[in-house]
């Protein structure tokens, strides 16, 4: 064990002894599921975590959601001239969120 670990295991038997981790927030909850978050940096999972929590979503998240519920629009269509104008708003909505996230991966990466 590391001096490291071996640190940050005593903090954690001290904090429990003096009760300091008492009554925190999802105290006897199991930890939430992130498993969506696996293919992001652990940079940017925490980005959009805070983000989330602040109620402000970025904005291809938001296109991400349209995309959902447009994709969900068209499946329900029968008639042609409906579908072709729904496939059209489909894929503005995908190129747009394309473009979102490609902004977003050259503002992380300059």
């Amino acid at each position: 064990m590391s001096w490291l670990s071996r640190l940050t295991e005593r903090r954690i038997l001290k904090s429990l002894a003096e009760g300091k981790l008492q009554g925190l927030e999802g105290e006897g909850r199991p930890l939430p599921d992130r498993s969506g978050e696996a293919h992001l940096d652990p940079g940017e999972a925490m980005g959009f975590r805070i983000m989330a929590e602040a109620g402000a979503l970025p904005e291809e998240i938001t296109l991400k959601k349209q995309v959902a519920l447009q994709r969900q629009a068209l499946a329900a269509l029968t008639d042609p001239a409906e579908r072709r104008a729904a496939m059209a708003l489909l894929a503005e909505l995908e190129m747009k969120q394309a473009m979102a996230e490609e902004a977003r991966r050259r503002f992380l990466r300059d």
